[in-house]
Formats: structure tokens, C-alpha cells, sequence
């Protein structure tokens, strides 16, 4: 009997292989003990990442459970996935596979000495693709340093939160730049981004059992462009006490403003000096000759602000006139008289400065104004008294030179 029973189970093997020899095999000898029940009807579901099974249960005392046998469509070899330790289990997921892919699989039962039963008939069924991605979506371009990426919600209940990815045209490797939450949120603002750049964009989203579906079509959009420099930038050099510094308008039509910038120095310490919204500017020095640099940006609604010209514009105030030189002193009887010469044609009247002096600490001074000639004739003087006279140029500002060089007179009685 037992010669008919080894017998019998060779054969039985022989007819399985032979039966079987276009199915997967399995990667590890088993113990077989035909007698064990074998699993019949299993029924299976296929989802993304995971199949389920349902079987009926083997409720055999003998059974302690039941082994699970799997292959892919890529391998000849079934290998044990998983051991199911209850006979009275007759439920059971495999989880952690590839999407859109076809696998084999056969169950068996299992005694507590590990021999098992002959293996099920196998069990073929392809895993569902990949959710896809939402069907609509769209990069505005144009807004300030920042791009808006906006999709249509996904109709699928599962989906938990959309990934937003981006590239460049200098780095076309995607990167995840944001998580967001909730199947109906439609929209993501990226920011920080550079001036007058393209980036591409793409949509994939996620399922609240963590599968992430294959990515959207690629949109792409180009962040707002600074505006143009400003161009025809002048200041002023003849002007008492101030510069005007002014400019052309800029093409953009959304300008707000713009900045002018200062320096003493011809192209160092830039500083914000005024915000104006012309194309004009009045910087009041009070001060003759004195020298200043300028820069001028455009400012847009946004506040994105226009490149620094490389080389500035250097504006002045107008500059003392020059001093006239004095030419003669003379004295004429009890008169003194004094004739000069212009040194700069913008003078318009002059003024003669006297100071007389008697003893050391006694002194007076007199201011003649308006003077239109060039010559000075004061009739105003006594003996044993120092004068000293000083000749000053004045323009049609009112701008007054630098003293000429001093004139002593001194009259004996």
C-alpha cells in the first residue's frame, strides 16, 4: 500500500509538471502532502497597487493555513509572499505592487509541520494602471515674480491632495514644490521666483492610500518682466541752489513711480533720494557749485523695480561768479577811487565792501550795493583812518562771488 501510495504520488507530480509546464513554477521545493486539502474557488480584485482574495475556507483540522504563492509576468518563479496562519481566514490582501502589471499567483494549505497541499489552480490577474492625473491645467504668466498654476479638481472620491512639480529651461530635472491639500482645491501660487523667467509645471495627485498618479500634461508660463531702464536721463548745471534732473517716460503703462537715486560721488553710495510720479525732479541744494550724481529706476504697480543705469548723469548748481580783479586804487582829493575788472560775463552789479578802522579794536563796515559800472568813487573818507576795500561780483540770481583781493587806503591829515 504504501509502494502504491509513493507510486501514485509520483505520477500525480509528473502529470502536474507536464500539465503545467507553461504556467509559473514554483521557486522552492515544497513539502507536498497530497492528502492536505487543497484551496478551491479563489475569487480575486485587482486594484492599482494591491490584489484582494477571497477563498473558501478549509476547515480541516489538519490545516494550521495557508501559504501564498506569487510571479510576475516578467519571472518564471513563484515565490511565497505570504503565510496566512488561520485555517478559518478566507480573506487577504497583497499589497506593495506595480501598477498596470500582471501576476500569477497559487495558494496552498499548510499543516503545523509545514508540509503543504497540493498548489490551487493558478490565479491569473493584471493590477489596474495608474489613476491619471487632472485633465485640465493651465500656467497664467505675467504676474510679478510669481506664476499661478491653476487645474480642474480630479472627479475621483480617493484623491487626497495634488503634487505640484516644476523645471527649468536650464534644469529640466522636476522638482516638488508643493503639497496641496484636499480634492477641490484647484490652484497654487509658486513665489520667489526670478524676473522675466520660464518654468514649466506639471500636476500628479495623490490618493489617500498613498498612490500618486502619472503627471499632467506640462504647462509653462514667464514671470512678470522688470521694467525698462530708464532712458534720456539729464540734470541741470545752471540753476542757483538747485538741480533738475529729468527723464523720459517709460513704455510700460503700468509705471507707479520712480525712484531717484543720489551719490556725491560719481558711481558709489547710491541712495534713495525722492519718489516721483513725472518724469521730473527738483532737488534743492542751497548750496552754490555744488556737484551731485543720479540714477533713475521705474517702479511698476507690482513694485518691481527697473535696473540702475550703468553710468550716471551728473547734475550742479550753478557756481559762484568768478571775483573781479581790481585793476586801480586811487586817491583824488578827499575821494577814493577804485576801477576793477570783470572776470565772468554773468555778473550784472557789484558790490563794494568797505571797512574802516580806527585804532585796533574800533571797526566799521559798509556795504555799497547795485553797483552797475566798474568803477567805485567814495567821497565818504577822513584822514588818520585805515579803509580796506573788497569788490564783489553779483549775478542776475543774486548768486555773489568771492571777495576780490583787499585794497588798504589810508590818508594822512
Amino acid at each position: 500500500m504504501r509502494k502504491y501510495y509513493l507510486i501514485s504520488l509520483i505520477g500525480f507530480l509528473i502529470l502536474f509538471l507536464s500539465g503545467c509546464a507553461k504556467q509559473p513554477s514554483i521557486s522552492q521545493k515544497p513539502k507536498i502532502d497530497t492528502t492536505l486539502p487543497k484551496v478551491q474557488e479563489i475569487r480575486v480584485i485587482a486594484d492599482i497597487t494591491s490584489v484582494a482574495f477571497e477563498w473558501t475556507p478549509v476547515y480541516d483540522e489538519r490545516v494550521e493555513g495557508y501559504y501564498l504563492y506569487r510571479s510576475s509576468q516578467n519571472s518564471a518563479k513563484l515565490k511565497r509572499v505570504a503565510v496566512i496562519e488561520d485555517r478559518f481566514t478566507s480573506h487577504y490582501v497583497d499589497n506593495g505592487l506595480k501598477p498596470n502589471t500582471l501576476y500569477f499567483y497559487r495558494m496552498s494549505t499548510y499543516d503545523e509541520d509545514g508540509r503543504e497541499s497540493v498548489p490551487s489552480d493558478v490565479v491569473k490577474i493584471k493590477t489596474l494602471p495608474l489613476i491619471e492625473s487632472v485633465s485640465f491645467i493651465e500656467a497664467i504668466s505675467n504676474l510679478p515674480r510669481r506664476v499661478k498654476i491653476i487645474w480642474r479638481p480630479h472627479p475621483n472620491p480617493r484623491v487626497k491632495e495634488y503634487i505640484v512639480e516644476r523645471s527649468e529651461p536650464d534644469n529640466r530635472e522636476w522638482k516638488k514644490i508643493a503639497t496641496v491639500k484636499g480634492r477641490l482645491q484647484a490652484e497654487y501660487i509658486d513665489k520667489g521666483l526670478k524676473d522675466n523667467h520660464l518654468y514649466f509645471y506639471r500636476v500628479r495627485v495623490k490618493t489617500y492610500d498613498g498612490i500618486v498618479s502619472t503627471p499632467s500634461k506640462v504647462v509653462k508660463a514667464f514671470t512678470k518682466p522688470r521694467p525698462k531702464i530708464v532712458k534720456d536721463l539729464k540734470a541741470t548745471t545752471d540753476l542757483p541752489k538747485k538741480i533738475v534732473v529729468s527723464w523720459k517716460k517709460n513704455p510700460e503703462s503700468d509705471i507707479s513711480h520712480y525712484n531717484v537715486y543720489r551719490s556725491s560721488v560719481s558711481n558709489l553710495f547710491f541712495t534713495l533720494h525722492a519718489k516721483v510720479k513725472n518724469t521730473k525732479y527738483t532737488d534743492i541744494i542751497g548750496e552754490d557749485g555744488a556737484v551731485k550724481f543720479y540714477k533713475v529706476t521705474a517702479v511698476d504697480k507690482d513694485g518691481l523695480e527697473s535696473f540702475k543705469q550703468d553710468t550716471p548723469v551728473m547734475g550742479s548748481t550753478l557756481p559762484k561768479p568768478e571775483a573781479p580783479v581790481i585793476i586801480s586804487s586811487n586817491i583824488n582829493a578827499n575821494s577814493v577811487v577804485i576801477k576793477w575788472h570783470p572776470r565772468d560775463d554773468r555778473a550784472v552789479s557789484y558790490m563794494v565792501v568797505k571797512i574802516e578802522k580806527q585804532g585796533f579794536f574800533n571797526s566799521k563796515e559798509y556795504k555799497y550795493k547795485n553797483i552797475k559800472n566798474t568803477t567805485f568813487i567814495d567821497k565818504s573818507i577822513v584822514p588818520n583812518v585805515k579803509y580796506t576795500y573788497t569788490i564783489y561780483a553779483v549775478d542776475r540770481y543774486g548768486i555773489i562771488s568771492k571777495p576780490s583781493e583787499e585794497v588798504e587806503i589810508y590818508i594822512k591829515k
